[in-house]
């Protein structure tokens, strides 16, 4: 690796839920937390601050809840719980590879994990401690998306890495076209104007109106979590 310095310095990782499950059906596959693990340990050792935002679907969908009768708000709330089970998992994993985590929910629920407030968690990532941020925005009817677009700006993050399945945004969809390409880089009004889908409306416009890029990547393919804070040519960019 001939650049050395990162060009990113501090950094929101929005991991999925699903991401946990590894190939289970549901829960949280303990090889594939501790390889997500190992790779933002890598990341942190370059100096980078990391915090995450990380969903709950691979226990509990808030849309999945409230499509069968239940109550939208009660099914966001028990998805929100859902983020806090997998913020504690995710910092047990990280804690035992030598990282130092902090869970903090949206959410009080003080005797198992800290509440968010915002210059403790300025002050952990100074410290170079990684900051889980479990609960979403601590509101039903906002996405983890938001969640993540959100905390990457109050905590002044210089980009939003998204971390999906496939390696970036393409023209098409990559399983099942094989001419579709990987798009590099995308202004946010193209991608919006192509309907890409990258994230859900209401994060999307926040990170468009605060400027903070965003960065479609491959949490499955090794090393691409370093590549990107090394500014190589990884995953798809979406600019302001």
């Amino acid at each position: 690796m001939t650049q050395v310095q990162p060009v990113h310095k501090r950094i929101l990782l929005k991991l999925s839920g699903e991401a946990l499950m590894g190939d289970d059906q549901f829960g949280i596959n303990r090889a594939t937390i501790e390889r997500m693990v190992s790779e933002i340990a890598e990341v942190t050792k370059v100096g980078v601050e990391v915090a995450i935002v990380i969903g709950g679907g691979n226990i509990f969908r808030g849309v999945a809840g409230g499509s069968v009768g239940m109550d939208r708000a009660t099914a966001d709330y028990m998805g929100m719980l859902a983020t806090v089970m997998n913020a504690l998992a995710l910092a047990d994993a990280m804690n035992k590879q030598g990282l130092t985590a902090r869970v903090m929910s949206a959410i009080g629920i003080e005797q198992v994990v800290e509440p968010y407030v915002r210059p403790k968690a300025l002050q952990y990532l100074e410290e170079g401690k990684v900051v889980v941020f479990a609960a979403g925005t601590g509101n039903p009817f906002f996405t983890t998306d938001t969640a993540a677009a959100l905390r990457g700006a109050e905590i002044g993050a210089e980009v939003v890495l998204k971390a999906t399945k496939v390696d970036g945004v393409y023209t098409a969809d990559p399983m099942k076209d094989p001419e579709a390409t990987r798009y590099t880089k995308l202004a946010f009004d193209e991608a919006i104007g192509r309907n890409l889908g990258i994230m859900d409306a209401t994060a999307f416009a926040l990170c468009r109106d605060q400027k903070l890029p965003i960065r479609v990547f491959s949490i499955v393919k090794p090393g691409a979590l370093l590549r990107v804070v090394m500014g190589e040519d990884e995953g798809t960019l979406v600019y302001a």
